[in-house]
């Protein structure tokens, strides 16, 4: 691709996906999970992790019946490994697979890792019982509280939930010596980790990059927090039914978590070892709202700035998308202000621009929602088919988009746009393309 830089034309690196993985609520693998998704199946269910019983939102999109050791042996070295290295470690180890990628077979200084990976899960429980045991008369005895936590915390442990340890992990099973970054822009973090992912490939800092993302929230601080925004959705009683983006009567997101990996190659490299090539990251896209720390810009800004680096970016027609994963959350203001950002966009075109929401099947995996979609999208291109929004059933007259209601639908696909908006208000838009040589 050439990009003009003045009076000089350069060709800018191009950069390819040769490999993904996923872990979520709906499946272990990627087959399994877009079968799930083409189904429009719902992985929202009563919260099993801990007891919520006392909360508001009892519900949650749990992963199920997932075990570490399926993957990787037993063995000292993953005695803590937290619930989201977990995650991460399986979804990697099937894109590194599909890949073929082997830093044993390049410099591994030429490999790299970059995630969007959160905090590791908290020790609710024993955390509160250091604390409950250290107040006397009513107060903390200060000295009690330390002494408790240096004899009950675990080193090893504590130091598993700093969010940098699933990049460390990953690093260390496959060999890659390369750039090695994490970023937790919420729920923009696996999307922004891509994008500059593919930044470093193009500027020559790597050839290969494993990026994406991990996080699980589903504990008593999570939950607590997101219940305290008024964020989450209340809907206990018909959980597959709660999250419903874009419909009227939404009343929040349901939490979820997982992990999404996709591998970014430099294409010369890819072709030149034969790797299997599922698709091309076009643009990249990025911007803040600079407006509040949980509202987006009301007059979608942001988002649609990021959105319009992303065409800039990848020298995209804006008529040449076909498709938009949303961020889709199923809160009041997230959805409208999409609908209206997409609308500042695309303009009369965005009448019969499919957009669909696939939070209303996975809920919201925060940081690894962005890759997850990513990978969704190239999926739909490879088979023509988009994942529909589950859960519409009464059209809200401020987000009149094509949502693609309650079931998927084949359509030709050759560009799709991914959106993700995170609290704060960071915006990350991704375009890819099916690879065409």
């Amino acid at each position: 691709m050439l990009v003009m830089n003045g009076a000089r034309a350069k060709m800018r690196r191009r950069i390819v996906i040769t490999g993904t993985g996923m872990i979520t609520p709906l499946g272990h693998s990627v087959s399994e999970i877009w079968e799930n998704l083409k189904s429009g199946c719902s992985g929202v269910g009563q919260i099993t992790l801990f007891d919520a019983s006392k909360f508001k939102t009892r519900i949650a999109a749990e992963v199920r019946d997932f075990e570490f050791h399926d993957y990787f042996p037993q063995e000292p070295q993953w005695e803590f490994v937290g619930r989201n290295a977990q995650f991460v470690l399986a979804a990697a180890k099937q894109a590194v697979e599909e890949s073929g990628i082997d830093a044993s077979q390049m410099d591994p200084t030429r490999l790299g890792v970059y995630l969007g990976s959160g905090e590791g899960e908290q020790d609710f429980a024993q955390c509160t019982g250091i604390v409950a045991r250290a107040i006397q008369s009513g107060t903390l005895e200060v000295s009690e509280f330390i002494a408790g936590i240096l004899e009950q915390l675990h080193p090893i442990d504590e130091l598993e939930k700093e969010p940098n340890m699933p990049t460390a992990h990953v690093a260390h099973v496959f060999g890659a010596e390369g750039p090695n970054l994490n970023c937790l822009t919420a729920c923009a973090a696996s999307s922004q980790a891509i994008g500059e992912a593919s930044e470093i490939i193009r500027s020559g800092g790597a050839d290969v990059m494993i990026s994406g993302g991990t996080h699980s929230m589903i504990h008593p601080f999570g939950l607590t927090g997101f219940s305290l925004l008024g964020a989450l959705s209340v809907r206990n009683d018909q959980p597959q039914e709660a999250s419903r983006p874009f419909d009227r009567d939404r009343d929040g997101f349901v939490l979820g978590e997982g992990s999404g990996i996709v591998i970014l190659e430099e294409l010369e490299h890819a072709k030149r070892r034969g790797a299997p090539i599922l698709g091309e990251l076009m643009g990249f896209g990025s911007s803040a709202d600079a407006h509040r720390l949980t509202d987006s810009h009301p007059e979608g800004r942001g988002a649609a700035s990021s959105i319009e680096s992303a065409l800039t970016d990848g020298q995209i027609n804006r008529d040449e998308i076909g498709y938009v994963n949303s961020h889709g959350t199923s809160t009041a203001v997230n959805d409208r202000i999409e609908t209206l950002a997409v609308r500042r966009v695309f303009k009369d075109r965005a009448d019969n621009l499919p957009v669909s929401s696939i939070k209303s099947m996975l809920g919201h995996l925060i940081a690894a929602a962005g890759a997850v979609e990513l990978a969704t999208c190239l999926m739909a291109i490879r088979d023509g088919v988009l994942p529909p929004t589950i859960n519409y059933t009464t059209p809200d007259p401020e987000c009149d988009l094509d949502y693609i209601p309650n079931e998927a639908r084949e359509v030709k696909l050759d560009t799709a746009l991914s959106n993700s908006f995170g609290f704060g208000g960071q915006n990350i838009a991704l375009i890819v393309r099916r690879f065409s040589g």
